[in-house]
């Protein structure tokens, strides 16, 4: 049977994190559709079509699905389940959101955090914070997945010619009503997709001192993280917390600074492809997982490494 992928995007453009569970979804089947609910879609619609591994793309367009409202798009997938064997969705905060209410109406159960596709019934996910891995095996007609997309490459976004297929919204009867969404902008990389990623922790010991971390990421073309100790105690704002109830990333570089390395950090960056840890505390668990570490004060290290990437700039240019 056919697979079905649920599209996160902005309206205008798709998440990455699509093109991502669009790959594990052809480890599932070779007939992927997608589905894009949204307000104004056309042009998306037309550029997703392109997507090499697509053989459909369904749409379904109206202005109150503008805001990406679970309770009002739910209902619409659920009304498709039956033709697919399994529905997928990126695990991030828009999956999160929207599939255990997909399961609630289907009363189906949900697997969650897929970083393996063993095959149409069996599938790898971590538990315990990333300390050990489980393999489920389920019996269930349809299979409601959300999977983490760093685990799996992107799709290409070009090669396709899938056809396109228009539904029409139906509307429910809400009590929920969208009131705001705010966004932080930001003229540096996205933390899920970025390649190098700067992250801080509670060693940085106020916001001022973020600062430093900023003038570095910004010599690296580097987006910036940190920790949950960092978020909650104000020096950063929680879009930028990774870890377990974070973000998971796997950039190419991981810089983690001044971040003792607690289980539920680690889980959300190790499985960047190297990670250097700079931490004064050599008993830090960060160096254990680290692929080059150095043993400094950060306020000496970090400056002292700045330092050395405008001299090498200055060689280049």
């Amino acid at each position: 049977m056919a697979v079905l992928v649920i599209a996160e995007h902005d309206n205008s453009n798709l998440k990455s994190s699509t093109l991502n569970t669009i790959t594990a979804a052809k480890k599932l089947s070779d007939d992927i559709h997608l589905f894009i609910l949204g307000s104004n879609i056309d042009e998306l619609v037309n550029k997703s079509k392109d997507i090499h591994l697509l053989s459909k793309v369904i749409k379904c367009d109206n202005e109150k699905l503008k805001n990406f409202l679970p309770e009002l798009s739910a209902p619409l997938i659920s009304n498709l389940a039956e033709n697919y064997s399994h529905i997928l969705a990126p695990a991030s905060t828009f999956g999160k959101n929207l599939l255990p209410r997909v399961s609630a109406l289907l009363d189906i159960t949900q697997i969650s955090d897929i970083i393996d596709i063993v095959s149409n019934d069996t599938f790898v996910r971590p538990i315990y914070a990333g300390n050990a891995i489980s393999q489920v095996q389920t019996n269930q007609k349809i299979n409601l997945l959300t999977i983490r997309p760093t685990s799996f490459e992107k799709s290409e976004d070009s090669g396709g010619n899938a056809s396109i297929e228009e539904i029409p919204f139906v509307d429910t009867d809400l009590k929920t009503i969208f009131i705001n969404r705010e966004v932080s902008k930001s003229d540096r990389p996205e933390l899920g997709n970025a390649r190098i990623v700067v992250s801080g922790g509670r060693g940085l010991e106020n916001s001022d001192n973020f600062k430093l971390l900023y003038e570095l990421a910004d010599k690296l073309n580097a987006a910036v993280g940190a920790s949950r100790a960092a978020v909650d105690s104000g020096y950063i704002g929680n879009e930028y917390q990774v870890g377990q109830t974070g973000k998971m990333v796997a950039p190419e570089l991981y810089i983690a600074v001044g971040i003792s390395g607690a289980i539920q950090h680690l889980a959300g960056m190790k499985e960047s492809k190297v990670i250097v840890a700079i931490n004064k505390d050599l008993e830090a668990p960060i160096f254990n997982v680290a692929d080059y570490g150095l043993s400094s004060d950060l306020f000496q290290a970090i400056p002292e490494i700045i330092k050395e990437l405008d001299l090498l700039n200055q060689i280049e240019s």
